[in-house]
């Protein structure tokens, strides 16, 4: 079976970049938050997650979100996210308050630019 959700990696000035596609839910949620995790070394300042792609986004995505955060901050990284104010789960992630609580920037170069200054 093929996953309904892809992520590609790459690493800008020490920030984790990973890119996601497709939709994310209950089905997925939990395999994409492993391979992040397993993609940010403990050098890394921190992980940006690029969800402009991504056509659909459930509460079991909003969980792994929240769950890479408290990794991350216990390890003293950081979290952005992106995610165009026209994307279809942008409205599913502001109810949820997930840019708020975790960070967020309009584009993966804002992101970077944050977690680096």
């Amino acid at each position: 079976m093929t996953p309904l959700a892809d992520v590609q990696f790459e690493t800008i000035d020490n920030v984790v970049v990973a890119r996601l596609e497709g939709e994310i839910d209950m089905s997925n949620a939990d395999d994409l938050g492993a391979a992040i995790t397993a993609r940010v070394s403990s050098d890394a300042v921190g992980l940006v997650l690029d969800l402009a792609a991504v056509e659909y986004f459930d509460s079991a995505g909003i969980h792994v979100m929240f769950a890479l955060r408290e990794r991350l901050t216990r390890r003293g990284q950081e979290i952005r996210l992106v995610v165009g104010p026209d994307s279809p789960i942008a409205t599913a992630l502001r109810f949820a308050d997930v840019p708020g609580t975790l960070g967020a920037a309009d584009t993966v170069q804002a992101a970077i630019a944050e977690l680096t200054d």
